[in-house]
C-alpha cells in the first residue's frame, strides 16, 4: 500500500517523482521479499524481521523528502498495529528502538527544529500504547479460539463415545427382551413390546447423535428417502409416546410423503417432545398438502414463543436449561433442509404450531413399469 501511494504521489508532486519512485521501489522490493520467504518453515515470530525493513523504508522516505514526516506517522502506527495482531508484547517493545531511529534520525539529519523533533515523544509512545491494546485483545481472542477448539474436540469425542458405546449394552438388552417376549403373554407381552420399541428408538437416537456430528462438521446428511403413507408414518412415531399424554393425530389416509422414514420420525418426536415440554396439551399432529410441499404441523395450546427467543428458535442451544440442551429444534431444521424443505414456527391462538415442509415427489410409478 505504501508503494502504491508513493506512485500516486507523483501525480501530486511531479518535482519529487525521482524520490517517490525510489520509495515505491523499496516498498515493492520489501513486499516481494516478504511474499517469497517461506515463513511457515521458520519460527512463528520470524516475520517480525520484515518490520525492521519497513522501519528502514519509513526512515528513507522521511529523509528523501527533506525531513517531512507527514506520511511516516500513519504508517508507523499501521506497522505497530500489524505487529500487535501477530506477535507478543516483547517484540512490540523491541520495536521501540528501530521505530525511534526511523523517525528521529532523518529529522536530525535534515536539521529539523526542536518542535518537530519533540513530536517523537508524542507519536512513538501513542503508537506503542495502541499496539499494546491491540495485542491484548488479539491475545484474548486467540485464547478463546484455543479454548473453543478444545471444547469442540471434547464434544466430538463425547458424541462418538456415546453413539458407539451405547450400542453394545443396548444389543444385550434387546436380546434379553426378545427372549422374554417369546414366552410372555398379556400385560407382560405388552410391556416387553414397549421395551423393544424404546430400545430400537435409543439405537436410532445413537445414530442421530452421529448425524448431529456429521451435520456440524460437513453440513451434509445422507437420506434414504422413499414413498410412505403419511398416516402410517405418524402412527408409528406416536407409538413411542407415552399413553398418558394427550397427543392427537389428524392425518388423512390419502397423503403419501417422500421422506427418510427414520429422519421423519426424529423430526416428529422432537417436535412433540418440544410441544409437551414448553407448551400445553392437547398436541395436534397434522399433515396436509400445500402446492408443491407437504406440511407437517405439530400444534400445542400453550403460551406461545417469547419474542426474545423467536429469532434464534432453531439455533443450537437456543432454549437450553433444566428441561433440555436446546438441540431438538436445530436438528429438526437440519433434517428439514436435508429433505429440501424448511422448518418454521407459526403463532396460533392459543399456542404455537411448528411446521416442517417436505417437497412433493413424483407419484409412485405403477407396478411393472
Amino acid at each position: 500500500m505504501a508503494g502504491l501511494l508513493a506512485l500516486l504521489g507523483i501525480l501530486n508532486d511531479p518535482g519529487g517523482s525521482g524520490r517517490l519512485l525510489v520509495v515505491a521501489l523499496c516498498d515493492a522490493a520489501l513486499a516481494l521479499v516478504t511474499l517469497l520467504v517461506p515463513w511457515e518453515r521458520l519460527h512463528p515470530h520470524s516475520p517480525a524481521v520484515a518490520g525492521l525493513g519497513a522501519f528502514a523504508v519509513l526512515g528513507l522516505s522521511t529523509w528523501s523528502f527533506g525531513g517531512v514526516a507527514t506520511g511516516t506517522g500513519p504508517f508507523l502506527v499501521l506497522l505497530y498495529a500489524w505487529s500487535a495482531l501477530h506477535f507478543p508484547r516483547w517484540i512490540l517493545g523491541a520495536y521501540a528502538l528501530p521505530a525511534t531511529v526511523a523517525y528521529l534520525v532523518p529529522l536530525i539529519i535534515t536539521d529539523q527544529p526542536p518542535i518537530i523533533l519533540g513530536s517523537a515523544f508524542i507519536l512513538l509512545p501513542a503508537a506503542l500504547a495502541v499496539a499494546f491494546l491491540i495485542e491484548a485483545q488479539a491475545r484474548h481472542l486467540r485464547d478463546d479460539r484455543l479454548r473453543l477448539a478444545r471444547i469442540e474436540q471434547w464434544r466430538t469425542a463425547m458424541i462418538n463415545t456415546l453413539a458407539h458405546d451405547v450400542r453394545a449394552p443396548l444389543s444385550t438388552v434387546r436380546v434379553v427382551l426378545e427372549e422374554l417376549r417369546e414366552t410372555a403373554t398379556g400385560q407382560s407381552a405388552r410391556m416387553l413390546d414397549a421395551g423393544l420399541r424404546q430400545t430400537a428408538r435409543i439405537a436410532r437416537l445413537a445414530d442421530g447423535l452421529l448425524d448431529v456430528h456429521r451435520i456440524d462438521s460437513s453440513g451434509e446428511l445422507k437420506l434414504d428417502r422413499a414413498h410412505h403413507p403419511a398416516h402410517a408414518l405418524v402412527e408409528d412415531a406416536l407409538s413411542y409416546v407415552r399413553d398418558d399424554v394427550d397427543v392427537r393425530a389428524d392425518v388423512g389416509e390419502d397423503i403419501t410423503l417422500y421422506v427418510d422414514k427414520q429422519r421423519f420420525e426424529q423430526i416428529l418426536l422432537n417436535l412433540i417432545t418440544n410441544a409437551l415440554r414448553y407448551g400445553k396439551a392437547p398436541v395436534i399432529v397434522s399433515v396436509v398438502r400445500d402446492g408443491a410441499f407437504d406440511r407437517l404441523e405439530v400444534r400445542d395450546h400453550g403460551p406461545g414463543i417469547p419474542e426474545t427467543l423467536r429469532p434464534r428458535l432453531f439455533s443450537q442451544f437456543a432454549a437450553e436449561g433444566a428441561q433440555g440442551v436446546g438441540l431438538g429444534l436445530w436438528i429438526v431444521r437440519q433434517f428439514a433442509a436435508a429433505h429440501g424443505g424448511q422448518a418454521s414456527a407459526e403463532a396460533r391462538d392459543p399456542g404455537v404450531a411448528m411446521v416442517v415442509t417436505f417437497p412433493v415427489a413424483d407419484p409412485i410409478p405403477p407396478a411393472g413399469t
